[in-house]
């Protein structure tokens, strides 16, 4: 896996990132550490990625159990340390998932198992934060 980072110019705190599947991303940071607030921070993007890995898991599990899974939201709510490096401390994930006749144990072993097993972005964020979860299941019947 590779990406490249491109500071956009002088005038400000833009990048762009090229991913090594050749999608875009820009990044900035707030007004008082010279960016323009034009994009999500870096860490921003780190905890946004770490929410799509775990989705990703949850429905991959669940489709493969035959579960008529039909949404999944995952709401990520993350303190930082407050000296550098402010690496992330605790994170809180609450998730919705929706579908016909949903199993909740399933939900719930998806989960867990996106969390110990799979998702590789928790694992990495679980050596600095605490990590917990939640989970609401809707039925769509």
């Amino acid at each position: 896996m590779e990406c490249t980072v491109r500071w956009a110019g002088p005038s400000g705190m833009t990048f762009m990132v090229e991913t090594g599947s050749g999608h875009l991303i820009a990044i900035d940071g707030a007004p008082d550490g010279g960016g323009r607030n034009l994009a999500p921070r870096p860490m921003e993007v780190v905890l946004a990625g770490t929410g799509g890995c775990t989705a990703y898991d949850v429905v991959l599990i669940l489709k493969r159990g035959r579960h008529d899974v039909r949404g999944c939201d995952v709401r990520l709510t993350a303190e930082r340390a407050p000296e550098d490096p402010k690496v992330f401390t605790r994170i809180a994930f609450h998730f919705t998932v929706r579908g016909r006749n949903l199993n909740r144990a399933a939900v719930e072993r998806a989960v867990q198992l996106s969390h110990e097993k799979y998702c590789s972005a928790t694992a990495m964020l679980a050596k600095t934060a605490e990590i917990s979860h939640t989970v609401d299941v809707v039925d769509d019947a």
